[in-house]
């Protein structure tokens, strides 16, 4: 078994005297939250660099002004003055990419038969009577939408929704307040797919229900343990600003 196998089991262990057959659940939950924790500092960091650039719009609007038929010289122009400002555009990016290797972990163990060359007995473990390696297919399979298993899914499908409207509310009143700047003359390379993706980025949030269903019921709980952390995270580290600028992380599947 593996290293973090072995650490979700005995944590799995230590919970079982309050959670009894859902001990591994809880622990999955718990490990998200573990996580999530450890990625927290990043998470401040790209809300520090989300309102630096969000400082630096009107200086970003006077270049695409300037250099409106050179978007060459605007690219360039944009790198220096975030080099200036020691402000990175992709420090928004890292917490998620940090949180994909525990979404994996849990993925590929509750997806494979065998670990080590040995019957996989993290097999065994369920969340209620929902095996932790079934899908919501199984579910419906297994006594239908309102089976006991259906019923689970139905209730994790309702937080999801829950959340991903909460997101949705929250980009769409951030990206009213800041809408895109329409660059004057020629429009520099991919504009308009970013403008395609700025129209569609509040519905991006509704994805993870998609998620939910076709992965393990283990990737799922991590799934929506991490994007309801990532809901009240944001909100708290982006109450003080109503820009559109904290909008991209809202969408975040993890």
């Amino acid at each position: 078994m593996s290293v973090f196998a072995s650490l979700v089991a005995d944590l799995a262990d230590l919970l079982a005297p309050l959670f009894h057959a859902s001990a591994m659940a809880a622990a999955i939950v718990l490990v998200t939250a573990c996580v999530r924790l450890l990625v927290h500092p990043l998470s401040r960091a790209a809300a520090r660099g989300q309102k630096a650039r969000a400082k630096l719009s009107p200086q970003i609007a006077e270049l695409r002004k300037k250099h409106a038929k050179n978007p060459e010289k605007f690219q360039k122009a944009l790198m220096e003055l975030h080099r200036k400002e020691q402000v990175s555009p992709l420090s928004g990016c890292l917490p998620g990419l940090f949180q994909l290797p525990a979404f994996f972990l849990l993925y590929h163990l509750f997806s494979s038969s065998s670990i080590g060359g040995k019957a996989n007995e993290l097999l065994d473990h369920k969340l209620f009577t929902a095996p932790l390696g079934g899908r919501f297919a199984d579910a419906l399979g297994d006594g239908g939408l309102f089976g006991s298993s259906g019923l689970l899914y139905l209730a994790l499908f309702a937080l999801v929704a829950a959340v991903a409207t909460f997101n949705y509310r929250r980009t769409k009143r951030q990206m009213a307040a800041n809408p895109p700047a329409a660059p004057g003359g020629e429009q520099a390379p991919g504009a308009n797919a970013m403008a395609a993706m700025t129209k569609y980025m509040p519905f991006l949030s509704f994805m993870t229900l998609f998620t939910v269903a076709v992965v393990p019921l283990a990737a799922a709980l991590y799934v929506v343990t991490s994007t309801t952390w990532s809901a009240v995270e944001r909100a708290f580290l982006y109450r003080d600003m109503p820009t559109g600028s904290g909008a991209m992380g809202a969408a975040a599947v993890l």
